[in-house]
């Protein structure tokens, strides 16, 4: 069993390293570096340069800088604003009223972006004023903001989805689909926990004042982005263009948008260039990393060792896929999001395969277990941008989110019984 003694020494170094506040890359670097030297001597290093052009030199992963520019272009030109007006008119007369724009904004707005904190930093920005000056519970909005933000991994497109793509072999297309019927099913419990909040407790959301805005002022307002994301989405359901090519005709349509609808020059053109360039490589260099401590985990016997032991304990599936959760909620307390799902898939998925689990249905649940990670303190973190952005404080936002954490829990269980809630619409793509 020594490899177990490995494993427990490697995994202790990364998150031990993780927790003092080292990046993720360096601490996953670091202790890949540690199993290969004690695998293999100074020999084991040669694999460096091997894996290092093998993870990088990939099509699938130009997805990536694709759909950050697309988000940089509508962020930095402010058209977040628009969303949330057009929004919040529509959806004036629910229960809930400006919460509910939060739920829904957050949705639309993760349909474009691709990314949690950019979610909930572009509406969090845009309401947080609103909420305040209506006089709005500040627990529930907070709350919803920081929950809502979460849609932005699991609603495509998906940056976390084109990673675990890229570490599996996995169709992101098939799993851009796989997340559409979750993220709707998952903001329609939120909008009915929001307006059953808002019934029972008329105090937390005061009603709205009529609007006369006309309704064409408010298809004006929302129609260029879901033009936007029936392009890409469209585009890429009907097998027309690929992930990379629809990030690449969805940056220039947001573009467009946002030199028409917002407020955008040359200086806001600069900023989401080089906020892309800047994002993409740290992406990119945690690619690496984690291409790196797989190789490291197989070339030890450390992946195939673990996937003979759990196949040995002769748990259901049923059972495996309760203890992993399980081993998810721990895991979302200590390391953020994208160290969980560096760190466990190169270990988890071999185990998926002998235990016959889709691996497009691990993907959708593995997005929303790292969705809870997001709003789990003490390292969850959405719940330090939505805090960093108002004058509340933190400990307001953690008992705003706690509700929707339980929501998610609840929505875990539905997928685990009912899984074609995300692999209907993959079963239907034409084939690529």
């Amino acid at each position: 069993m020594d490899w177990i003694v490995e494993a427990t020494v490697i995994l202790a170094l990364f998150i031990g390293l993780l927790l003092g506040g080292l990046w993720i890359p360096f601490a996953m670097g670091a202790a890949a570096t540690l199993l290969l030297f004690v695998s293999d001597g100074w020999s084991g290093f040669n694999a460096y340069g091997l894996i290092t052009w093998g993870s990088t030199n990939s099509f699938t992963l130009t997805a990536i800088p694709m759909f950050i520019l697309m988000a940089e272009f509508l962020v930095q030109s402010g058209v977040g604003a628009q969303v949330y007006s057009g929004l919040g008119t529509a959806v004036r007369r629910l229960p809930g009223g400006l919460l509910q724009t939060n739920i829904l904004g957050c949705a639309l707005f993760a349909a474009i972006s691709g990314s949690s904190v950019a979610t909930a930093a572009a509406i969090g920005t845009v309401a947080l004023p609103e909420l305040k000056e209506r006089d709005y519970d500040p627990k529930l909005s907070a709350g919803t903001l920081a929950a809502g933000g979460t849609l932005g991994i699991l609603i495509p497109p998906s940056i976390a989805m084109i990673l675990y793509g890229a570490f599996t072999d996995t169709s992101i297309a098939k799993l851009f689909m796989a997340g559409v019927i979750p993220g709707l099913v998952l903001t329609g419990l939120f909008v009915a926990y929001v307006g059953l909040r808002a019934l029972l407790q008329p105090g937390l959301a005061p009603r709205q004042a009529p609007t006369r805005l006309p309704v064409w002022r408010t298809c004006a307002q929302l129609m260029p982005f879901l033009l936007l994301i029936l392009v890409v989405l469209g585009g890429i359901y009907a097998g027309l263009v690929t992930p990379t090519e629809a990030g690449a005709v969805g940056s220039a349509m947001a573009l467009a948008i946002a030199l028409v609808w917002g407020r955008f020059g040359w200086q806001q053109f600069r900023m989401a260039l080089r906020n892309s360039v800047r994002i993409s490589a740290g992406l990119m260099f945690i690619v690496l990393a984690a291409y790196l401590f797989a190789y490291a985990l197989e070339n030890a016997g450390i992946a195939s060792a673990l996937t003979d032991w759990f196949v040995s304990l002769q748990l259901n599936r049923l059972e495996f896929i309760l203890l992993m959760l399980a081993m998810y909620l721990v895991l979302g307390c200590l390391i953020d999001s994208i160290g969980m799902m560096v760190l466990t898939v190169p270990l988890l998925y071999p185990v998926l395969l002998e235990y016959g689990i889709d691996p497009i249905w691990f993907g959708v649940v593995l997005v929303v277990m790292i969705e809870l990670g997001q709003i789990t303190p003490p390292v969850g973190i959405n719940l330090f941008v939505i805090q960093s952005i108002w004058t509340g404080r933190l400990s307001q936002v953690v008992r705003g989110t706690i509700p929707f954490w339980g929501i998610i829990i609840v929505f875990v269980g539905l997928l685990t019984l009912w899984p074609q809630l995300a692999l209907y619409l993959p079963g239907q793509m034409s084939a690529h």
